[in-house]
């Protein structure tokens, strides 16, 4: 059987889903400079939001798989602008986190 497109009765809205995890090999960093990343890490989710790129963001708590860190939802109009972003985050050029 095909599949049918149905036409929703309202618009949707679209967002692309990026995860944030727990490379498997993570450059050791002294606690003074970690602090330091998550402050500028927590920046960049900060700006990203005040922009417009981000509508949601937040790490994960209690859940069983620890390399995954946290989420952001992002509406960018791409996944592949919405990696690029992504991407840039300190954490993530730092190689304390990863895009996936």
């Amino acid at each position: 059987m095909g599949e049918s497109a149905i036409e929703a009765p309202f618009p949707l809205d679209r967002f692309e889903l990026v995860f944030l995890k727990r490379p498997a090999s993570v450059p050791a960093i002294s606690d003074e400079e970690a602090e330091r990343l998550q402050e500028r890490h927590l920046a960049y989710l900060g700006a990203m939001t005040e922009a417009g790129n981000i509508r949601l963001a937040g790490p994960f708590d209690g859940q069983n798989d620890q390399s995954l860190r946290g989420l952001c939802l992002y509406r960018t109009g791409s996944l592949e602008r919405a990696t690029e972003l992504a991407s840039a985050d300190p954490a993530v050029a730092a190689g304390q986190l990863e895009v996936d």
